[in-house]
C-alpha cells in the first residue's frame, strides 16, 4: 500500500527515534470529552512549537463525517468520515459516554477493514471498547478507563486487560483517560524526538508526567489530603467495593488504630470512614446504573450489598430516588 512508502516498514514502531513527521488521525466519537481530545492534540502542537517544524501532523475524523458533539456542548470540527483517515500513520479512537451507540456495526466493520493501513492503532478512555469490538486488540495487553475494567475484561477475554495508565502492546496502545493520554503522548514525543523535548512540552503545561505507564490509574483519590494515610485508606476502600473490608482492616493497612482512622476522616472529609466507604459504593452503583445495562440486583451485589432492598434504601437516601427511577430519568 502507498502508506508503506513513507520510510517505515510495516512492522516498525512509531515509538522510535525519527525525524519524519508522524501523521495521526483521531476518530472522535460523540460524547467524548474535550479534555481527552486536548490531551492528545495539545502535546503534539507544543512539540511542533518547540521543534520549530512539523514533527507531528493530525486530523480529526468522525463516524459520519459531521462535527462531533462533545460532553461539554462544544462541537469539534471533523475532516470527514473514517475514510478520511487514509494516509495517516496512526489512528487513535477517542470515546467516552455512549460509545456503544456511537460505534455502530458499520463503523466497527470499516475500522476492521482499514486497520492494516495504519502502522499503529490506539484507544483512549472508552476508545479501547471500539478497537476491541473490531477484533483489533485480540492477543494484546490493553487498558481502559478504570470504571470499565471489569466489564471490559469480561466482554473481551481474548484481551489481556491491565489497570495501567497506558499500555503499549506491539502496534496497539491504549490509555485509561485524559491524564494517561497526556502521559502516553509525552512518551511518544520522548521516544521519537528525545526526552528533552518531552520535558519542554510537559513544562509548557506545568505537567508532571507519569514516566511509567504501568502505574495504576488511581494512585490516590485525595491528592490534596494533608495526611497520605487518608488518601491511602480511600484507595484501599475503592479497591474493595464488591466485598467491603471491615474498617479495622482498612486502618491496619495504613498502620492506624480504628480511632485514629476515624479522626483522620472527620478532620479531612467531615465524615466518618464508614459513611465515606458507603458513599464510594453508592457512587459506583450510580455510575453502573447510568453507564451500563446491568440488572439492578447485579449492581447491588457488585457494590457490596447482599440484599437489593438495603441497597435501594441506601441509594434513595443518598440520591433522593430509587435506583430504577434514576436509571429511567437518565435514559429519558
Amino acid at each position: 500500500m502507498a502508506i508503506y512508502e513513507k520510510g517505515m516498514t510495516k512492522h516498525a514502531t512509531v515509538f522510535a527515534p525519527s525525524d519524519q513527521p508522524l501523521e495521526i488521525a483521531l476518530l472522535v466519537l460523540p460524547r467524548a470529552s474535550i479534555l481527552e481530545v486536548a490531551s492528545v492534540l495539545d502535546p503534539m502542537r507544543s512539540a511542533n512549537r518547540h521543534l520549530g517544524r512539523a514533527g507531528f501532523r493530525w486530523r480529526v475524523v468522525s463516524p459520519g463525517g459531521a462535527p462531533v458533539p462533545l460532553t461539554c456542548g462544544i462541537e469539534l470540527p471533523s475532516s470527514g468520515p473514517l475514510s478520511a483517515a487514509n494516509g495517516a500513520d496512526v489512528l487513535i479512537v477517542i470515546a467516552g459516554y455512549g460509545q456503544a451507540e456511537g460505534a455502530n456495526p458499520r463503523l466497527v466493520a470499516d475500522l476492521r477493514r482499514m486497520a492494516g493501513r495504519f502502522f499503529a492503532i490506539g484507544g483512549v478512555d472508552a476508545g479501547p471498547w471500539v478497537v476491541a469490538r473490531a477484533g483489533l486488540l485480540d492477543g494484546h495487553r490493553a487498558t481502559v478507563h478504570w470504571e470499565d475494567l471489569e466489564d471490559f475484561a469480561l466482554a473481551h477475554p481474548q484481551v489481556e486487560v491491565v489497570p495501567d495508565r497506558f499500555v503499549i502492546s506491539r502496534n496497539r496502545f491504549t490509555a485509561g483517560g485524559a491524564a494517561p493520554a497526556a502521559d502516553l503522548m509525552l512518551h511518544l514525543i520522548g521516544r521519537r524526538c528525545g526526552a528533552a523535548l518531552a520535558g519542554q512540552v510537559a513544562g509548557s503545561f506545568l505537567y508532571d508526567a507519569a514516566v511509567d505507564g504501568a502505574r495504576p490509574q488511581r494512585p490516590g483519590m485525595l491528592p490534596a489530603a494533608r495526611d497520605a494515610r487518608l488518601s491511602g485508606a480511600m484507595r484501599v476502600m475503592s479497591a474493595h467495593i464488591e466485598a467491603p473490608l471491615p474498617l479495622a482492616a482498612v486502618a491496619r493497612q495504613q498502620g492506624l488504630s480504628l480511632r485514629r482512622l476515624e479522626q483522620l476522616f472527620r478532620a479531612g472529609l467531615g465524615q466518618g470512614p464508614g459513611a465515606a466507604y458507603l458513599d464510594l459504593r453508592l457512587q459506583a452503583a450510580r455510575r453502573m446504573l447510568v453507564d451500563t445495562r446491568h440488572p439492578v440486583q447485579e449492581i447491588a451485589l457488585r457494590c457490596g450489598f447482599a440484599e437489593q432492598s438495603s441497597f435501594s434504601r441506601a441509594f434513595r437516601r443518598r440520591f433522593g430516588m430509587a435506583p430504577r427511577a434514576l436509571r429511567a430519568s437518565e435514559v429519558g
